[in-house]
């Protein structure tokens, strides 16, 4: 079942859920997409409705924000708990170590998509990291999308991935995987997962549990990283009031 928040469809499932659903893709004969749509997603979707028709898309999209589900509440639907991309990614990672998958990072910067590499074969001894590469210098053309250097395609085609996880920044990232992914023949999901290579590299602090599960994980982070405050407002402020708006 899918709950549409701001004419987005998001997939009702739990963590679980979202893990066998992802696993199952592997055993597909075509690449899957998944994606993570959180609050600031969705509002990036209200203004570009280029990302909101590659949103729905997914074959997968989970709720990765509290926002959702309190959203989805107000509009009588249901979303059973939060889903993240960062522990969607784990977990994941475990299946692939324990099945031989092969996996590679793609996106982020200053040594991220390294870091969680490490860090992901600390974890996981048998995990297959094929490849990483940051992307080199990625850039919008006029039509809106994103675009690599040609040798990142060809590294990700030679690795010969069944896992792709993209970390570009959300709107970059799912465009680039829908524009990509028809071509790269080995991989059955791809995932934009945001900035989960710095979680998994430990470069961020996640939200203690309480936070998380309390719907504050915003407070903490303002107070932790009081940078994001534009993105923080994003999501505690515009999407609540688009959310009241459409409803209406």
């Amino acid at each position: 079942m899918k709950v549409d928040i701001l004419g987005v469809k998001i997939d009702a499932v739990t963590r679980a859920e979202a893990r066998q659903r992802a696993v199952d893709f592997l055993a597909g004969s075509r690449g899957f997409r998944v994606f993570t749509p959180n609050p600031e997603m969705l509002v990036l979707a209200s203004r570009d409705a280029d990302f909101k028709k590659i949103l729905n898309t997914a074959d997968l999209a989970i709720p990765d924000g509290i926002g959702l589900l309190l959203a989805a509440r107000y509009g009588g639907r249901s979303l059973p708990e939060r889903v993240t991309g960062t522990d969607l990614m784990q977990d994941l990672c475990a299946a692939a170590a324990s099945r031989g998958w092969k996996i590679f990072l793609l996106g982020g910067e200053n040594g991220e998509a390294a870091a969680a590499a490490a860090a992901l074969k600390e974890r996981h001894p048998d995990i297959k990291i094929v490849g990483h590469d940051e992307g080199g210098r990625a850039f919008t053309d006029a039509s809106g999308r994103v675009r690599l250097q040609a040798a990142v395609l060809d590294k990700i085609k030679a690795a010969a991935p069944e896992i792709l996880f993209v970390a570009l920044g959300h709107g970059r990232q799912e465009k680039w995987i829908a524009d990509n992914l028809a071509e790269l023949s080995s991989v059955r999901v791809a995932m934009g997962i945001g900035g989960a290579f710095n979680f998994i590299a430990g470069r961020s602090l996640r939200a203690p549990r309480f936070f998380r599960q309390s719907g504050l994980e915003w407070l903490w982070r303002l107070a932790a990283e009081p940078w994001r405050w534009r993105r923080i407002w994003t999501a505690v402020v515009v999407f609540p009031y688009l959310v009241l708006k459409s409803e209406r």
